[in-house]
């Protein structure tokens, strides 16, 4: 890919380059309503005020619709579709490209540039989407298999169903939190001693918490109920990806989910970063996924259309002193199924899809310790430490720790990048009669 330079001093680090345009809702102190932008090196592009200021002029088939641009969420310019989205990204390119076609928008508009190039360092981010209905897969192979180890042994790591299916669940809408989000530990029913008979479960704090790599995915073009997604058309259903930590509360899990699954353990709190990378974006690094030894039925089956994306992703550990540690480093490649097949299998029943909605694709890990993407698979369900930067330990989660995900496709000076997710563990709500941590 060729590539691009801007009339804008971006750092070559930078995750918003030219070559991203990721989409996002943001609020500043002269403009407190939240409202979209566009994050392009180390500013927010303000699209209200772009718009508003004749940004779009030559760019005549956004202009009937340019009242996406001061919406508080990110919704109304979703539903209009992913040939839309294209034109305005490239528009949005070309006016911020060196020696680009319309330099009389922005880059020679002195008045536009100091009232709508804001930094990034002003700006508060906010959920980009309403999000009607949330649901996570399980299509991290490595993940599903280390932890079916774990339980069940390696002969009945993955369930009969694994292969043919992307296994998943609803998850809690009200609960998914822009990244800085600080989550609050949860309390529960666990079992403080497994190996006793009868099961008596006491009401605690967990004291398995946990994360969870992931990416997410939001849904911009609407089904009907009744009918189903091909998996030919459900790409043009995808708007763009977001990084995701599914904080999860391992002992709270390992006593509710017989026989329906997690529920409270997954619940209190899913974080997703700011900008949405648009599907396009993205198009330049799609891959092939982990391969799949099992022939799928033909609504799953994509052929040889590479739906996966050569994302690098790292997971570092901020502890209470301060020291921070890389956890992990693994690949988005690490998946089974795509979106496009969750999203097909999700409708294939008549399950109807709205604007907004939000898929998770599970726990990414590789095949290696050091691309395991959470600390139940790292620590072995909690029989072995992680050795953190300045000789902390860690088995799950303390109080105070600040987890951060981050993830980038693409070459210094073109990196197409999802910035930072990220979420400090809070100390649980103290209840009556509860056991401590």
């Amino acid at each position: 890919m060729e590539a691009m330079k801007s009339w804008l001093d971006i750092d070559r680090d930078s995750h918003f380059s030219i070559h991203n345009i990721p989409f996002g809702i943001v609020s500043t102190k002269a403009k407190s309503q939240p409202h979209p932008a566009t994050a392009i090196g180390g500013y927010a592009l303000d699209l209200q005020i772009f718009s508003q200021n004749n940004g779009f002029a030559s760019l005549s088939i956004i202009q009937p619709h340019q009242a996406v641009f001061s919406q508080p969420t990110l919704n109304a310019f979703a539903a209009l579709g992913r040939p839309m989205h294209r034109v305005v990204r490239e528009y949005l390119q070309s006016v911020l490209l060196a020696n680009g076609p319309f330099p009389q928008i922005l880059r020679d508009n002195q008045i536009l540039r100091n009232a709508a190039l804001i930094p990034l360092k002003d700006c508060q981010t906010h959920l980009p989407l309403q999000i009607g209905d949330y649901t996570d897969f399980y299509a991290g192979l490595h993940h599903a298999y280390n932890v079916g180890v774990l339980f069940r042994g390696p002969q009945n790591a993955l369930q009969p169903n694994y292969k043919h299916l992307p296994v998943g669940y609803h998850g809690r809408a009200s609960s998914v939190v822009v990244s800085g989000t600080p989550i609050r530990r949860p309390n529960g029913q666990i079992l403080s001693n497994p190996a006793a008979e009868p099961k008596q479960p006491v009401m605690s704090p967990s004291r398995k918490m946990d994360i969870e790599l992931e990416l997410g995915c939001f849904v911009c073009k609407p089904s009907a109920l009744g009918e189903p997604v091909s998996i030919d058309d459900a790409p043009q259903h995808l708007f763009g990806v977001v990084l995701m930590n599914d904080w999860s509360a391992r002992d709270i899990q390992a006593w509710e989910y017989v026989p329906l699954g997690p529920f409270n353990s997954k619940n209190f709190g899913t974080s997703i970063s700011p900008w949405i990378v648009l599907m396009d974006a993205l198009e330049p690094y799609a891959a092939v996924g982990i391969h799949n030894d099992v022939k799928l039925m033909p609504y799953l089956d994509e052929g040889d259309r590479k739906s996966h994306f050569a994302i690098d992703l790292s997971v570092t550990l901020t502890t209470a002193t301060g020291n921070t540690s890389t956890i992990s480093r693994t690949s988005a490649k690490n998946l089974l199924f795509s979106f496009p097949q969750m999203l097909a299998h999700h409708t294939i029943g008549g399950c109807p899809f709205n604007v907004g909605d939000l898929m998770g694709s599970g726990t990414i890990s590789g095949e290696t310790k050091a691309e395991k993407g959470c600390l139940l698979e790292q620590t072995e369900n909690g029989k072995v430490e992680i050795e953190l930067e300045g000789g902390e330990r860690r088995k799950f989660l303390e109080d105070g720790d600040v987890v951060s995900i981050t993830g980038c496709c693409g070459k210094q000076g073109a990196l197409v990048g999802f910035g930072e997710c990220t979420g400090r563990l809070e100390p649980a709500v103290q209840l009556k009669g509860s056991s401590p941590v």
